[in-house]
């Protein structure tokens, strides 16, 4: 690149992981980096919701893994080696790893969570975040990082205070969650109740109540100011994860895990992919479909598959998956391609359909930035402006 190039500032719209770890890597490469956030702190749709930072997809540990791309591990993060995960019948299997199968994390503004953590290494590193601020458009060098564009699945449930001691369970019933599961975390005296359905969207409510008082149940469940709260998830394999010249990273682009919706580790890689084509000018598209994409196409079969099970099997498949010796390593080895996995992908891809159209900006020398989730008339829509 050249040096007036260099000079250039730029901008990334959406200050969530993906687009902080972008941010980072180009500010520790030197870059002048502006990044604006919609709303007045980091995480504001998180508000203190616990996510699980997945640790099962490679060898190495993901602690190790953010560390190696030059990113902060410096946020509470509590290691999931024991669950207990129910079938429909109530049945109970309990999980024991010696490794970690995922990290506890708080979302959201406020001390020990994974946003503040990478905002503070963002700002020491001379990134500038501008709060409040709608990017509307991008003209120079910058990064699309605003969030998911339709929901594919949404989590519903409560955040809450508890004397219960730290723990993490799990129940695959559809009467719970449809074609998903409910899960309760607990961590330090605060817990998440969820439950994380792939359809049955406008029966939330007693989806939620019907959680609620299973876990009453299976567990002792106490709630004290249960705050509600619910997210959304879009799981897509994009054509091109660019709008015009811009990358496209994090959820805004469909990055996580169809099967479970474990989403931060792919949004955050993403967002240091991104980063890494605007100072090498290697093609964006190119980098995340080698390092991304096989990862993400198995879990497509892995979704349909899953899907098939009902609450008949769901019971055979925690049996068969939790009596392995080392759950970690059989997960890992569902998520890696394979000839059987890559002879079932067509039919896995004609049976999930994201609710998301693969449109993006092909206008020439176009400017414009696609709407944010908050200016969109409706959730499966994007506009834009320019």
């Amino acid at each position: 690149m050249t040096d007036a190039v260099n000079d250039e500032v730029i901008e990334i719209a959406g200050a969530g992981p993906a687009g902080l770890a972008a941010a980072i890597t180009l500010a520790r490469a030197g870059r002048e980096v502006v990044v604006h956030e919609a709303y007045k702190e980091v995480g504001h749709r998180f508000g203190g919701d616990f996510q699980g930072l997945e640790n099962w997809t490679s060898e190495a540990n993901v602690l190790d893994f953010l560390a190696n791309l030059g990113l902060t591990t410096d946020f509470n993060a509590g290691p999931g080696c024991v669950v207990t995960a129910f079938d429909a019948a109530r049945r109970a299997y309990r999980v024991h790893s010696d490794e970690p199968l995922f990290y506890l994390v708080e979302r959201g503004p406020g001390p020990g969570t994974l946003d503040s953590a990478l905002l503070a290494q963002a700002q020491a590193l001379g990134v500038e975040v501008r709060f409040e601020s709608r990017l509307r458009q991008m003209k120079g060098e910058g990064i699309l990082a605003a969030g998911p564009r339709a929901a594919d699945a949404i989590a519903v449930g409560y955040h809450f205070e508890t004397t219960m001691a730290d723990g993490f369970w799990v129940i695959c019933d559809d009467d719970l969650a449809p074609k998903g599961y409910a899960y309760l975390l607990i961590m330090n005296g605060k817990g998440t109740l969820k439950s994380c359905m792939f359809s049955g969207f406008k029966q939330e409510k007693l989806y939620v109540q019907r959680t609620l008082a299973a876990f009453e149940q299976l567990v002792g469940l106490e709630m004290n100011n249960p705050q509600p709260h619910g997210g959304s998830g879009n799981f897509r394999i994009p054509a091109s994860a660019c709008s015009g010249p811009h990358p496209r990273v994090g959820e805004q682009a469909g990055f996580q895990d169809t099967l479970w919706g474990f989403g931060m580790r792919l949004a955050i890689h993403s967002g240091v992919l991104a980063a890494q084509s605007l100072l090498t000018d290697e093609s964006y598209d190119a980098l995340w479909q080698r390092e991304l994409r096989p990862q993400m196409k198995t879990s497509v079969v892995n979704r349909a598959l899953f899907e098939l099970l009902g609450n008949r099997g769901y019971g055979w498949f925690l049996k068969r998956q939790l009596a392995k010796p080392d759950l970690r390593a059989s997960l890992r080895r569902q998520y890696q391609p394979s000839f059987i996995k890559r002879l079932l992908g067509p039919w896995a891809e004609r049976r999930y359909e994201s609710r998301r159209q693969d449109v993006t900006c092909d206008h020439i020398d176009c400017h414009c930035i696609w709407c944010r989730g908050a200016c969109c008339a409706h959730p499966d829509q994007e506009g834009r402006e320019g």
